[in-house]
């Protein structure tokens, strides 16, 4: 049974997916290229129970540029933390006007970002101020679709690594298309489409996130710097 006929079966309910039935969707998926693999899920998934999230970080031009080609009207969700770099809004704009994407701005609720302020909580406890301004919101609004599209790869982190395709994700279907593109092949394809990166990469940072806490390093290195810490927890 192919991947579409096993989605018509669940409806719209594609959170219901069983394991069997992720593990077809992985099976099929996974010989594709990420192009591919975003063509064939705007065929197997209702298009507008999709979410497609975007950090606007060191190259989300190259997952922007391919989503927005093939899909121009996929509304885009940034988690606007209240502590992102001026740059990474900067570069958010440019791509907004060169895409022509629509970006929905997901904001943790004001009193509790109050607090993490007041409190400095990205050095008190990184883990709750991630929570609070990341995580929660984003749960919020998650509530109303079944499939999420996000930008991993498996070189990143040793936790990302271990991702399928496809995988189910506190009751939601979690599709990572980019999940075993090389760095290289991200690299050549920015080239070759001549996308930007974002400005502080030319400054040394590799993975960038909120300005507290990303340092200038290679890959993960120079975010929570100091810290066991790696993932937010929106990706956990």
């Amino acid at each position: 049974m192919g991947s579409a006929q096993m989605i018509t079966r669940f409806g719209d309910n594609t959170a219901g997916l069983s394991k069997e039935a992720l593990a077809e969707l992985n099976r099929v998926y996974r010989s594709l290229s990420f192009e591919e693999r975003i063509r064939r899920v705007y065929q197997d998934f209702p298009a507008e129970k999709i979410m497609v999230t975007s950090s606007f970080a060191a190259t989300s031009a190259y997952f922007l540029h391919i989503i927005s080609s093939i899909r121009p009207e996929q509304p885009v969700h940034f988690i606007d933390t209240g502590y992102h770099f001026d740059k990474t809004l900067e570069y958010k704009d440019y791509l907004i006007e060169r895409f022509g994407l629509t970006v929905v701005d997901v904001k943790p609720d004001p009193d509790h970002h109050q607090v993490s302020l007041e409190n400095r909580m990205w050095e008190t406890d990184p883990d709750l101020c991630c929570q609070v301004n990341k995580v929660n919101p984003l749960e919020e609004a998650k509530e109303n679709y079944d499939l999420w599209i996000s930008s991993l790869m498996g070189w990143q982190t040793e936790h990302r690594a271990g991702l399928e395709v496809f995988e189910e994700r506190r009751g939601m279907i979690k599709f990572n298309p980019m999940i075993d593109v090389t760095k290289e092949e991200r690299d050549r394809y920015i080239a070759e489409h001549d996308l930007p990166f974002h400005p502080l990469v030319a400054e040394g940072y590799d993975s960038i996130g909120c300005s507290h806490c990303t340092f200038k390093g290679e890959g993960r290195d120079g975010r929570w710097k100091g810290n066991s810490k790696t993932e937010c927890g929106i990706h956990l």
